[in-house]
């Protein structure tokens, strides 16, 4: 009785180790896709922190240059009134000019007549 329990025991063990390998193999393939979308994500998240360090340059970049000209109008601010009020002086002189030259065409009309 004892060969036939061997022989069982023999034929089994075979069945057992080829499920067994079926098993690894599932799991070794499950183990590299795994594997696969690890890599998938670190690289989506290497791309993503690669942008975001490029915008934040930008908005950096963007503040600097917002900086500058908030600069460039607070020196030229004053710049802009006074030429402001020269340009209003001067309108001012042109309106004067011209009644004075209307006055001299009238006084010259008058002398032809």
């Amino acid at each position: 009785m004892e060969t036939q329990s061997e022989e069982l025991q023999a034929r089994e063990e075979p069945v057992a180790l080829a499920v067994s390998v079926d098993d690894f193999s599932a799991l070794e393939e499950r183990v590299r896709r795994a594997v696969d979308v690890v890599k998938r994500e670190r690289q989506a998240r290497t791309a993503v922190e690669a942008r975001l360090s490029e915008l934040e340059t930008r908005v950096i970049e963007s503040e600097v240059r917002a900086t500058q000209a908030e600069a460039q109008l607070q020196v030229q601010s004053p710049l802009v009134e006074r030429l402001e009020s020269e340009m209003s002086a001067m309108r001012v002189e042109r309106d004067q000019v011209r009644e004075r030259v209307e006055r001299l065409l009238k006084q010259l009309d008058a002398l032809e007549l």
